[in-house]
């Protein structure tokens, strides 16, 4: 009854974003528990490429880079397209990719805010839609297809720092997880999402540099690390979290509901 209850074994995935930081960890612990074909985009097709040569040497599976940019609905078909070519099905569509502006209110820039609410909430719906036939074609209600969003804890709790359409963005993110589960379920795709806090990547930073400051704020007295994040993955792309619909798995240490925010800090990708 509980053999295998977190093997991914024989399973395709897609990770957006994945050549580095979330969605590079994210990456690794399928490969790492068994997924057969994990596939990853990023905009640098050199920094795509040598990150999969990287993971397919580590893990169980093969790691396969398709530089592309999903920032607009044509990249994402184009990558749904070229991922077509390749797959008669798709198991796992993980929604990493994401981007972040700050500036002061006053100064705040149209192309910063259109450039973050783009890539954080309209890439991830139109992705999900660009691969629902092969998404379709995997799920069955044995064993559903999944959608796995990663937002953000700036989504649940106010960042003093001034990143006003990331934490919109993010906030959106959660509610549309929501509502695409609502749908998509009917389909035997099941719909979730992941709300990280401070891990190393290079959009946090301060994380990455620092962390030994940022761990002085966090309740559990560290930042993430890799197996911190690929373990919440891992447990909603796999048998295990089959019945979790629609909900956001918070991964941060106990940041959003241990203090009231950490001063300039953004947490994702």
């Amino acid at each position: 009854m509980y053999d295998n209850l977190f093997s991914l074994e024989g399973r395709v995935a897609l990770v957006t974003g994945g050549s580095r930081g979330i969605g590079r960890m994210i990456a690794e612990g399928f490969l790492a528990y068994g997924a057969s074909r994990v596939y990853i985009t990023a905009r640098k097709a050199t920094a795509c490429d040598a990150a999969a040569a990287e993971m397919t040497k580590q893990g169980k599976g093969e790691c396969v880079s398709i530089p592309c940019d999903v920032s607009t609905v044509e990249g994402a078909e184009k990558l749904a397209a070229e991922i077509g070519k390749r797959e008669k099905k798709l198991d796992i569509l993980v929604n990493n990719a994401g981007a972040a502006w700050a500036a002061d209110f006053d100064e705040f820039p149209e192309k910063g805010w259109d450039k973050v609410v783009d890539l954080n909430m309209k890439t991830p719906f139109f992705l999900t839609k660009a691969f629902a036939p092969l998404l379709r074609a995997a799920a069955t209600k044995q064993r559903p297809a999944k959608v796995i969003n990663i937002a953000s804890i700036d989504g649940i709790f106010v960042n003093p720092l001034e990143t006003y359409p990331y934490a919109a963005s993010k906030a959106g993110l959660i509610h549309l997880t929501r509502r695409m589960a609502a749908r998509l379920i009917k389909d035997n795709i099941v719909t979730t999402a992941i709300a990280p806090g401070p891990f190393q990547s290079d959009m946090n930073i301060d994380a990455r540099d620092n962390a030994d400051n940022v761990a002085k704020r966090v309740p559990s007295g560290r930042i993430g690390y890799p197996q911190d994040m690929a373990g919440a993955a891992i447990f909603l792309a796999s048998r295990a979290g089959d019945y979790v619909v629609g909900s956001t798995v918070t991964v941060d240490g106990g940041v959003a509901f241990g203090r009231a925010g950490f001063e300039g800090e953004t947490w994702n990708e």
